[in-house]
């Protein structure tokens, strides 16, 4: 018997049952985002389907769920993990409102700030330093059990699956990809700009991620970089700078993760650690 076919074959069999999985599960949050309400709770469940997901099918296939790398991984991935997401949103930003894109300092955003901080007469740098603080700290705390629930299943299951048929590139790319198209229901329900824009967007920044976040998960052989990674990217675009940045004429097609500048920025990031990997013969 061909021992490698067979390998391949049980492999095929994991992932196409994973993807059969996450797709009827994540099929009943999309319906309650998209059809009922897009609240938190619907969201947070939609999030948790990759894990979900890859537990049952762990489960079915007579394998432990303790065989995922969750192991810590080393402290000096997981900084890294956290600080890239830091650095490529902030030099993303920092273009955007240096060639006038979108401004500084939403004056909205700044009232919202000091009625939650309870500090009404607080300048606006002390404002925007504690509340830059709270949530890069705080609220990234608080969000870790969704973010886990994504990458336990995208960088600490389906990665691992897929790269035992193929490179590390082709990994990137298809794990890339299926993460991106996991998300386009919500986009194309939500977006509220021009849908086919938005997505190519969304899909290059997604891909880009998926290199830098992949190449961290085999390095470190842990699924926490990953995790670091995702909520760093999520507070920094979603919490601190998109609220901050005061829009323009232009800003829709530049700010966000359905802009044009974080896709950029990312991608170039993504094509070093390519070339990074691929000198490594990870």
């Amino acid at each position: 018997m061909d021992t490698h076919a067979t390998d391949k074959r049980s492999t095929f069999a994991t992932l196409g049952l994973f993807l059969v999985i996450l797709a009827i599960s994540s099929a009943v949050a999309h319906f309650a985002i998209v059809r009922l309400v897009p609240t938190s709770l619907y969201v947070g469940t939609l999030m948790m389907m990759p894990a979900l997901s890859a537990f049952v099918t762990l489960k079915l296939r007579g394998r432990n769920i303790s065989s995922l790398p969750w192991r810590w991984g080393g402290c000096e991935a997981n900084w890294a993990g956290y600080l890239i997401p830091v650095f490529y949103v902030s030099a993303a930003y920092g273009l955007i409102w240096v060639f006038g894109f979108g401004g500084m300092g939403n004056p909205e955003t700044l009232a919202d700030w000091r009625a939650q901080l309870g500090l009404p007469e607080a300048s606006t740098w002390m404002v925007i330093t504690l509340m830059v603080v709270l949530m890069a700290v705080v609220q990234f705390v608080k969000s870790l059990g969704t973010i886990a629930g994504e990458e336990i299943g995208w960088r600490g299951f389906l990665v691992w699956e897929l790269r035992k048929l193929m490179s590390f590139e082709a990994t990137c790319l298809v794990s890339g990809l299926l993460w991106a198209v996991w998300h386009y229901p919500v986009i194309i329900a939500y977006g509220g700009g021009n849908t086919l824009f938005q997505l190519a967007c969304f899909t290059l920044m997604i891909v880009a991620m998926s290199v830098i976040m992949t190449y961290y998960t085999f390095r470190s052989g842990s699924l926490w970089p990953a995790v670091m990674f995702h909520g760093a990217h999520n507070i920094f675009i979603q919490k601190i700078y998109t609220p901050l940045t005061l829009e323009t004429e232009q800003t829709g097609v530049w700010i966000d993760e359905y802009g044009l500048m974080v896709p950029l920025v990312v991608t170039v990031l993504a094509l070093i650690y390519w070339r990074k990997a691929r000198a490594e013969g990870l």
